[in-house]
């Protein structure tokens, strides 16, 4: 997930976010928009301004949407005037993180014997709640903790899929989609709980809500496991969200060694209509980066063959 440290309907999964943003308010915009819902953040175009200057850039090259990991640690002011600025472009909002993990610490532990980690998780997803309906999310971002060394697995996945349960059970009558990611543990993030797409899946199924799936961040997967798409096939019904970024070097596509291209395809296969976050930096510095950033989702997009 970090940067700073971040749908069809899938199955029964819900993704309302870009037909439905794109139909009820125009969208003034210098160049043709992309075909899927690439979402860029705060510092992909960091060159043009502050974060309205830079929505403002990335709407006017044809992006339909926009990923806040950091969202829910802005002032309220803040949020609100993202949220106004993204109407205002016609664009819709991906994921923020609901509940920050703490990273130096290897905290929470969501799977261990202490219920009060659990219970200040859960605190932080109620606390959510707000910042989406401010922001007009509908998917939020949860990671699953770190893992007890002590405990076999299989308690703490019993008890992940129960806290999760308990987490969704808050979140679904706000129509709000909680969306746990896995984290490689080979270059990230050492001894997190949820390594894969198909443990994520487990989890889900297990949880067994439309307000609990997974988010699938491709840079992530490909260290992990690979194999991408044919886990994607596998898992599709609790996939409810995706992320690119390349590897090696957690870069845009193009850079490194997965086939986006072929992976948009794919997607547009699929006829998925979800955010796609660009979860990943730029590999050169300054508005030349930027440049190239934007011409590498042209040519993923145009590889996918619309």
């Amino acid at each position: 997930m970090t940067l700073s440290r971040r749908t069809v309907l899938v199955g029964g999964a819900a993704s309302t976010m870009l037909a439905g943003a794109n139909a009820t308010v125009a969208r003034p915009s210098n160049a043709a928009a992309f075909s899927l819902g690439f979402a860029p953040h705060e510092g992909s175009f960091a060159s043009r301004g502050g974060l309205i200057e830079q929505i403002a850039f990335a709407a006017d090259q044809g992006f339909r949407a926009w990923e806040d990991n950091e969202a829910a640690a802005r002032p309220v002011a803040q949020q609100t005037q993202m949220a106004k600025a993204l109407v205002q472009r016609g664009m819709v909002m991906g994921v923020f993180v609901a509940s920050m993990p703490k990273w130096s610490q290897s905290r929470p532990v969501l799977g261990g014997n202490e219920e009060g980690e659990r219970e200040a998780f859960l605190t932080d997803i109620r606390a959510s709640i707000d910042v989406a309906k401010r922001l007009n999310a509908t998917h939020m971002t949860v990671v699953t903790g770190f893992l007890d060394a002590r405990l076999p697995l299989d308690i703490q996945t019993a008890r992940i899929i129960d806290v999760m349960r308990r987490a969704g059970d808050i979140v679904a009558p706000h129509r709000l989609t909680l969306v746990m990611e896995p984290l490689n543990t080979r270059t990230n993030h050492p001894g997190v709980f949820m390594q894969t797409i198909a443990q994520g899946f487990a989890v889900a199924r297990g949880v067994n809500s439309p307000a609990v799936k997974i988010l699938s961040d491709l840079y992530h997967e490909q260290i992990q496991s690979g194999n991408l798409i044919p886990t994607l096939g596998t898992c599709w019904s609790e996939i409810a969200y995706i992320q690119f970024g390349d590897n090696p070097g957690r870069k845009e596509p193009t850079t490194g060694e997965v086939n986006y291209a072929t992976i948009v395809k794919w997607l547009r296969a699929k006829r998925y209509a979800g955010v796609i976050g660009m979860e990943h930096g730029n590999s050169i510095e300054g508005r030349a980066g930027e440049e190239r950033l934007i011409a590498a989702y042209r040519e993923i997009d145009r590889g996918g063959d619309r």
